[in-house]
């Protein structure tokens, strides 16, 4: 049975998930908090197989390197935002008003997804599909029951459709034909804010009602 731990990390609540079964895990999304992110994997007593990433915004990212070298394991990402890893200005780290911030670059991907392609790491299978909108290289990972969003789809919102690159219709298309396509029973496990489900998104989510 695979189970799902939510972190919240960094100051801006971005959440990262250690995905397991009972002998390994999976990382989506470390995006700080290093230090957190490594407790909370040594109390599960599992063997780290893959980090996955659903953008490359900084606050996704943020712990990126520390956590792959402290595992040694391969990290997977859009071809899309390849590069962002190591450029502060496409993954936002960057910007002026993030001077608070230190500049966020990472080592490339080992891997790079291929959207609507399945993959089995940890003796996990999951299908990956493209959620762009909030980034050109969003993607969500859809597991037996449940659905990794990113920031495609928040419990009763979307993502921000304002930064670069940012397209506010390819973000409603790629929830109403990636995601609204799931079974309503679909746990989706966001980039920010509380766990939700496919069908009370589609009753109660403001964007598409």
């Amino acid at each position: 049975m695979i189970q799902v731990k939510q972190i919240i990390t960094g100051p801006i609540e971005e959440n990262c998930y250690l995905i397991y079964n009972d002998q390994h895990i999976l990382i989506v999304d470390p995006g700080n908090d290093a230090e957190t992110i490594k407790k909370e994997i040594e109390s599960l007593s599992l063997n780290v197989a893959a980090i996955l990433i659903t953008h490359a915004h900084y606050d996704h990212i943020g712990a990126l390197e520390e956590i792959r070298e402290f595992y040694h394991v391969p990290v997977y990402i859009s071809p899309i935002e390849q590069s962002w890893l190591s450029d502060p200005e496409l993954n936002l780290s960057g910007l002026m008003r993030h001077d608070d911030i230190p500049d966020v670059r990472c080592q490339p991907a080992e891997f790079e997804f291929e959207n609507y392609q399945s993959y089995t790491l940890g003796d996990m299978t999951f299908k990956v599909v493209p959620t762009p909108g909030h980034s050109p290289g969003s993607l969500s990972f859809i597991f037996d029951d449940f659905v990794i969003t990113g920031d495609a789809l928040f419990s009763g919102s979307i993502g921000r459709t304002d930064l670069p690159f940012g397209s506010s219709e390819d973000l409603l298309n790629a929830v109403k034909n990636e995601l609204f396509t799931l079974p309503d029973e679909f746990r989706a496990y966001p980039g920010h804010r509380e766990p939700t489900t496919i069908g009370k998104e589609k009753r109660t989510n403001p964007f598409f009602n």
